[in-house]
Parts: C-alpha cells; sequence; structure tokens
C-alpha cells in the first residue's frame, strides 16, 4: 500500500474530492426509503395526489443530485487511478532500463512484461475502487441500521444480527481466496512465457515441426491454470447464494415481524416497506463491498509483486570517469592499450562454474580482434564484458588503461559500438532505425554508415529509400539485410571500439569481405573487435584470440595459430580441408 500511496500523493484533492463526492451519493441514497414511506403513509393512504406528485418530484431532485454526485465521484477517482498508475509505469519501466543483463536474466522477460501491463491493470482497477467504495459502503451499510434504530428498535435488531453475519461469509471467504489469486497469477506468468516463447521462436518451432509438443506444453500449463481458476472461483462463486440466503432470511424475519406489529398499529405500511428497502441496500452494498475487497486483495498481491521489480537494486555501480577523460589520461606511449583483459573470469549468477577464467589480452587502438571457438566457448560473454553488460568477477577489463568498472556507463556505451548476435531492428523507417545509434545523424552519415555495412545497395533500390518502411523486427528484410542494417547502426556513430558479435554469419564470404575492408579504411580507426565462426573473416586480423570452454587456448595471427594451437587447426580444417590448403 505504501508503494500505491507513494504515488497516489501527487492526486491529493482527487483522492479527497471522489470518496467525498460518493458519501454525498450514499446520504442522498439512505433518504429515498423515508420518502417512499410518506408517500405510502399520506399520499396514498390518505389519497392526497399533491403530496404524492410533490413527493415524486423529491425522488427526481434526489436521483438527480445522487447521479450528478456519482459522476463527479467518477471523474475525480479515474483521474487519480490512472494517473496514479501512470507514474507507477512510467517509473517501474525506468527502473528496469536501469536493471543488468544478470537481473534480466534472474528475473526473466514474461515476469516484467506482467508486472507492467496485468499487475498494474489490478492496481488501477483497486485504487478506483478503493476512492469509489471505500466510504460509500460502509456510509450505506451502517447509515441504513442507523435509520432502522429510527424507525423501530426491535426491527433494527434484525439488522444487528445480519450484518455481522454476513460480514464473517464475505470476509471469510476473502480471506481464503486470497492465497489462491496469487497462485493464479504465478500460473499466468507460466502461460505468459510459454506464449511469448512460442511467438518468438516460431520459425525454429516449424523447422523443426515442433507444434504438437509446443501445443502440449501449451495445453498443460493453460489447463493448470484452468483448474486455479475454477477452483477459486467456485470458493468465490459461494458469496452470492450465500449472502442472498442470509439477506432473504432477514427479509422474511423483517416482513414477519413487521406484519404483526402493523397489524397492533406500532408499525405503518410505509414503515415496513422503508425497512425492507434498507435491507435490500445492506445487501447490495455489502455485495459490492464483497468485490472491493477481493479488487483490493488483488491490487495488494500485485502491488507487492511490482513491489519485487523496485526491490531489485543493479548489481552494477555506476562510475564517474567519462570515456573522454580515460583517453586522454591514457599513459603517452606510441601506441597505448585501448582495450586489456588482466586475469579476466566471468560468472553468471546461478551458475556452478565460470564461463571465463583467466581472459589475458591487450589490444592496441586501431587494431582488429578476432575471436574464435567453439559453441558455448564464451565469445559473446567476452566482448559483453567491454561494454559493460556483464561486469567481470575477477580480474580487470581496462580501457586506456582504466577500469571498465570506473566509467560512466552512458559515456562508455556512446563510444563503444556492439552489433549482437541477433539482428533487432524496430518498427518504423530505415532513417529512425539508424538514428538510435546516433539521434541527430543527418542522411549523409546514415548513407555513410549504409556504404560502410554494405547495406546501400539494397536501400537505394528500395522506394523511399532512408523512408522506407521497417516492420517490428526487420520482419519485411532478409536476414543479411538485417544484420547489414544493425551494422550500419552501430557505424553511425563512430564509434572508438566496434563490436561484430557474429553479426555477418548472414553474409555470403564476398560481402563479409567488402564489410572489414571497409570497416578497416574507416576515417576514425575503431578498434575492432569480430565474433565469428568462419576462420576466412578472422585471418587479416591483427590478432586472433582463440577460446576453448571458457579459456584462452591460443593468442596470435592467422600464421602463428596454425603452427600452434589445435583448437585453431581444428577450427580451420574444418572449413579448408588441408588438400585444399595445399593447392592454394
Amino acid at each position: 500500500m505504501k508503494l500505491i500511496w507513494t504515488y497516489l500523493k501527487a492526486y491529493k484533492k482527487e483522492s479527497v474530492l471522489a470518496p467525498l463526492f460518493k458519501m454525498l451519493e450514499a446520504m442522498f441514497e439512505l433518504f429515498v426509503p423515508l420518502v417512499v414511506a410518506q408517500i405510502i403513509d399520506r399520499g396514498i393512504g390518505q389519497q392526497e395526489t399533491g403530496y404524492i406528485m410533490k413527493m415524486c418530484m423529491l425522488l427526481v431532485g434526489l436521483a438527480i443530485v445522487g447521479l450528478a454526485s456519482s459522476i463527479t465521484a467518477q471523474y475525480f477517482a479515474a483521474k487519480a487511478a490512472v494517473g496514479c498508475v501512470t507514474g507507477l509505469r512510467h517509473h517501474l519501466f525506468a527502473h528496469i532500463q536501469t536493471l543488468t543483463f544478470s537481473d534480466m536474466d534472474t528475473v526473466g522477460t514474461s515476469t516484467l512484461i506482467t508486472r507492467m501491463t496485468s499487475d498494474i491493470n489490478q492496481i488501477q482497477n483497486g485504487v478506483n475502487l478503493v476512492l469509489r467504495l471505500f466510504l460509500r459502503s460502509p456510509i450505506i451499510v451502517f447509515g441504513a441500521m442507523i435509520m432502522a434504530f429510527t424507525i423501530d428498535i426491535r426491527a433494527a435488531l434484525i439488522f444487528v444480527v445480519t450484518i455481522p453475519v454476513l460480514a464473517i461469509v464475505i470476509f471469510g471467504i476473502i480471506l481464503g481466496t486470497r492465497p489462491m489469486y496469487r497462485n493464479v497469477q504465478a500460473g499466468l506468468d507460466k502461460v505468459l512465457e510459454i506464449t511469448r516463447q512460442n511467438l518468438t521462436g516460431v520459425r525454429v518451432i516449424r523447422a523443426f515441426n515442433k507444434q504438437d509438443a509446443e501445443v502440449k506444453s501449451f495445453k498443460t500449463a493453460n489447463e493448470s491454470l484452468n483448474r486455479m481458476q475454477k477452483f477459486v472461483g467456485k470458493i468465490s462463486g459461494l458469496m452470492n447464494p450465500l449472502t442472498y440466503i442470509i439477506i432473504n432470511v432477514a427479509i422474511i424475519v423483517l416482513l414477519w415481524t413487521g406484519a404483526v406489529q402493523v397489524d397492533t398499529g406500532k408499525l405503518t405500511q410505509g414503515q415496513v416497506i422503508a425497512l425492507y428497502n434498507y435491507m435490500s441496500q445492506i445487501l447490495i452494498e455489502l455485495i459490492k463491498l464483497a468485490n472491493f475487497v477481493i479488487a483490493v486483495t488483488k491490487m495488494l498481491a500485485c502491488a507487492n509483486r511490482v513491489e519485487t521489480i523496485f526491490a531489485i537494486q543493479p548489481d552494477m555501480t555506476e562510475g564517474n570517469i567519462s570515456y573522454e577523460e580515460a583517453e586522454q589520461s591514457s599513459p603517452s606511449l606510441e601506441e597505448p592499450y585501448a582495450v586489456e583483459f588482466r586475469h579476466v573470469g566471468l560468472r553468471y549468477k546461478g551458475a556452478g562454474e565460470e564461463s571465463l577464467s583467466d581472459i589475458s589480452f591487450a589490444v592496441k587502438k586501431g587494431q582488429t580482434v578476432g575471436i574464435i571457438g567453439g559453441t558455448g566457448s564464451g565469445k559473446s560473454s567476452l566482448v559483453h564484458l567491454i561494454p559493460r553488460f556483464y561486469d567481470a568477477t575477477s580480474g580487470d577489463v581496462l580501457i586506456y588503461g582504466k577500469n571498465v568498472k570506473d566509467f560512466t556507463r552512458k559515456s562508455l556505451r556512446q563510444r563503444v559500438g556492439i552489433v549482437m548476435q541477433k539482428a533487432l531492428l524496430f518498427q518504423g523507417s530505415i532513417r529512425e532505425n539508424m538514428q538510435w545509434g546516433k539521434k541527430d545523424a543527418n542522411d549523409a552519415e546514415i548513407m555513410e554508415a549504409l556504404r560502410i555495412s554494405q547495406a546501400k545497395e539494397f536501400v537505394d533500390k528500395k522506394d523511399g529509400h532512408l523512408d522506407s518502411y521497417v516492420d517490428q523486427g526487420g520482419k519485411n528484410l532478409s536476414g543479411g539485410q538485417r544484420q547489414r542494417l544493425t551494422i550500419a547502426r552501430a557505424v553511425v556513430k563512430q564509434p572508438d571500439i566496434l563490436i561484430l558479435d557474429d553479426s555477418a554469419s548472414a553474409l555470403d564470404y564476398a560481402t563479409d569481405a567488402a564489410l572489414r575492408k571497409s570497416i578497416r579504411e574507416m576515417k576514425n580507426s575503431p578498434t575492432v573487435f569480430i565474433v565469428s565462426q568462419r576462420a576466412a573473416s578472422l585471418m587479416y586480423a591483427d590478432q586472433i584470440i582463440v577460446l576453448d570452454d571458457g579459456v584462452v587456448s591460443g593468442i596470435g595471427t592467422h600464421d602463428e595459430l596454425l603452427a600452434q594451437c589445435e583448437v585453431y587447426q581444428e577450427i580451420y580444417y574444418s572449413q579448408f580441408p588441408k588438400k585444399e590448403v595445399a593447392n592454394a
């Protein structure tokens, strides 16, 4: 509740006015049975048509004022609820952006999506109901009982007995179902996770003909969620019949005792009708109160789940050195090391073993470094340490002699361009996608980046050129086109360090060679890291790092490694048979 109040404080006026207008509506509603009693006893009983008309006009007036109060209350409640969750959603999204890759791996994408959507919507509904009903329902319930006492004390005792019994039934069911609703929400997380995986991996699933297995997996999770929802629904469903039974028994007793008192002249017919109306109002409001409490229970559960995300503090501390300061203060050598790894080790959260162990090498400014190794050898893990997507758990990663942990992440990532393994583009034009790399990039800079990445040729052939539309994820482009555009997006900001993480796998050898040549000829001469499975892509690198199960198996030029490193020989000769090499 503290979390919700933090964001609701900005809407104090609305949070006060909404329940006050609802209270005003409730007070006018409590007068209606008394007016009806007067119409029956005096107007109908004494056949005073004028009095009936006057009282009917009073009822219309009460209805109009009540409706106006209700609409006003709804307006302020909606404004406060929507405003509250808007601020919460903004801050939650901003907090998620601060989480490290390790945090994201631990929490899971499906969980974060559920928190941002379903959970926050439940909070919005709960806040809306709280502002509208937390004063109205108690005032109607206890106000009706008090009004009953003003009519007849004996009849009002029925209210005194009925209200606690109803409260026990309602709140007993609510307390019993509260933990069940948490399990339902967890089941929803599981269904959402499977759905997300199926949608993102639909091509792979179809390629391996795993549709039936995935349908079965989804069906199992969905049926489990269905069973939980049905079970909790059955228990919650007891609320209405039980409350109606209790209320109807109370009404029967009320009419019975009322009829006896009408016969003895202690009560009038209008007063009995008023008591009946008050009992009906209590029933309606208690049902509303039950739904209100269920909504509040869900709201608090969802708020706790959102709070667990806020409780995750990024394990990556922010440095205070800018990239430019480090570059200017580097040792005054002819060729200072742009990047250096000193006995670096990396262990992912929850992992039993290190993914990288005792990695040491140094790279001079402007050099090209190739990183090669088998699947799972730690190639991507290594390059992800440079822009601090992950922090080394042992050893030091240095740029211009400064530990990357001492850099401000913004300045570091502005000067490091990285192209991930998965070529991801955003919905919009080609120009807009390029401006993710550099916000103020002009068309000339974009076209130069496209030329370097070998994407200019196919972009020029498109009708809209830079204004050509790109579907979400770049689904209207081929794999090679997507990769070239993502490379252009990294190149457009003229990075000091450029990392290509197996980002040319969909390119043919000629295009790959032209791409590497264009990168070497870039005016700012970036330090380039190329992660690749292709030995041909790395042959002309200044140095090649060979990884084997997270350990450096060899470092050197192509010729040196081919003569000395068994792992490199195995990779190279698997792609270039010895006979072809000899002929060459």
